[in-house]
């Protein structure tokens, strides 16, 4: 099998009649052109020129094939073009996923001026309590609270950090005076709740604490704890990265120390260099990190 990239020197001496011109159209040297002819001519069995004092003159093998070279190099040329096209055409859609309290809170406006910029690009919101694995397809982008995300192929970005504690709301403060301690938290409701893995932590947490019977209401998704907060119905354990951003919203205990907890955006290896992937990648990213220093002076490690 011979090397696609020889036929480059076979057209060039073709069109240019010596390897001198050759070399020089292609910028190479005399000897790569004459050594990569020969090569090609070895590898295809047959004499494509026929070596003379005033150049290189096709021989009836080489004029027979010459046209069907060109035929090659044009669709070389046609592949090159639309392979870069598709690279600067960002366009389709795109399946992020996210817990729905960062995606009504932080993402929505960030998407919005993602559609603005970049509006051949659809984004498909799955707000799953559960992680979803991105390896399988089942989503590309993925706005995450761990401390290390699991999960081979995973590539993306720390954001900030991200622990969840107890918040209240301004109102409920004032009401009924905000807790700072453990003991101070005994006769405040607590909203329970957040679905699937956001519950889980939760519930051990309140146990572990001996708390769970001061919870008062359950909602299914954080979103709903939330709201909750908001009306001043009691506390309840939320992402620092969106409640400490809430101005009606008061930290009632500092999270635990030591925490690990970080907000991360994540795809798989293989998607990342996919130019719709990218762009949201760099966009939204781009977007949280000014967010995480304009509010704390957060910095990306």
């Amino acid at each position: 099998m011979f090397d696609w990239n020889d036929l480059r020197y076979f057209l060039a001496v073709a069109e240019t009649g010596s390897t001198l011109a050759a070399g020089r159209a292609l910028r190479v040297s005399q000897t790569t052109v004459a050594r990569r002819v020969a090569a090609l001519e070895e590898a295809i069995g047959l004499v494509l020129f026929e070596r003379r004092q005033a150049g290189y003159a096709a021989t009836p093998a080489g004029e027979a094939l010459l046209e069907r070279a060109r035929q090659v190099e044009a669709a070389a040329s046609a592949f090159t073009e639309a392979a870069a096209a598709m690279g600067r055409e960002a366009s389709g859609t795109v399946r992020l996923t996210a817990l729905e309290i960062y995606a009504v809170t932080i993402l929505a406006p960030i998407l919005r001026d993602l559609h603005e910029a970049h509006p051949a690009i659809r984004i498909e919101l799955d707000t799953s309590d559960e992680p979803r694995d991105l390896a399988s397809g089942v989503a590309e982008v993925a706005l995450r609270n761990s401390a290390s995300p699991t999960g081979g192929g995973l590539v993306g970005r720390r954001i900030a950090p991200d622990p969840w504690t107890l918040y209240c709301s301004r109102s409920y403060g004032e009401a009924h005076g905000v807790p700072h301690n453990r003991a101070d938290l005994t006769g405040h409701p607590l909203i329970g709740g957040g679905g699937g893995k956001v519950w889980r932590a939760y519930q051990a947490w309140l146990r572990q604490h001996d708390l769970e019977d001061n919870v008062a209401i359950h909602h299914g998704t954080v979103t709903g704890m939330l709201a909750a907060v908001r009306s001043g119905f009691g506390l309840a354990v939320l992402p620092s990265f969106i409640a400490d951003r809430d101005p009606d919203l008061v930290r009632c205990l500092p999270p635990l120390e030591g925490d690990p907890a970080a907000l991360w955006l994540l795809t798989h290896e293989r998607l990342r260099h996919t130019p719709r992937i990218r762009v949201v990648m760099d966009f939204v990213g781009d977007r949280l990190m000014r967010v995480a220093r304009e509010t704390h002076g957060e910095h990306e490690t």
